[in-house]
């Protein structure tokens, strides 16, 4: 069993920056991949970032590439998402979840078997 709590969300202005944090129970925490996703109202979840088990592994989509950066500290049993060059078009509930497979990192949401509650990002323009 995995819970995972996520943080650091708020209301920020375009291009500005914000470090989400994802907090983790459970010792199957340090083998699971990690992603991160965002709903904005009104459309699909989508994979934003992950990370394998190891931190050896990361991958974005297409849209935050050079912005966004997802790392590890399994000792802390923490995942971050550092945000930077926010853009109005980033605002959503982003959520975090682990995936026990975790060698590889998913992209879809049914690939994943715990999920937080999410955090609401909100960049103003």
């Amino acid at each position: 069993q995995v819970e995972l709590v996520e943080s650091g969300g708020g209301l920020v202005q375009a291009g500005g920056s914000l470090r989400l944090s994802c907090a983790a129970s459970g010792r199957m925490f340090s083998r699971c991949a990690v992603g991160w996703f965002r709903q904005a109202p009104g459309k699909d979840r989508e994979f934003v970032a992950g990370i394998s088990w190891s931190g050896g592994t990361t991958e974005y989509t297409d849209s935050v590439k050079g912005r966004f950066t997802i790392s590890r500290d399994n000792a802390k049993s923490t995942v971050y998402l550092q945000m930077n060059s926010l853009k109005p078009e980033d605002t959503a509930v982003y959520y975090c979840a682990a995936d026990t497979a975790g060698y590889h990192v998913a992209h879809l949401d049914d690939d994943y078997d715990y999920w937080g509650r999410g955090t609401q990002v909100t960049v103003s323009s």
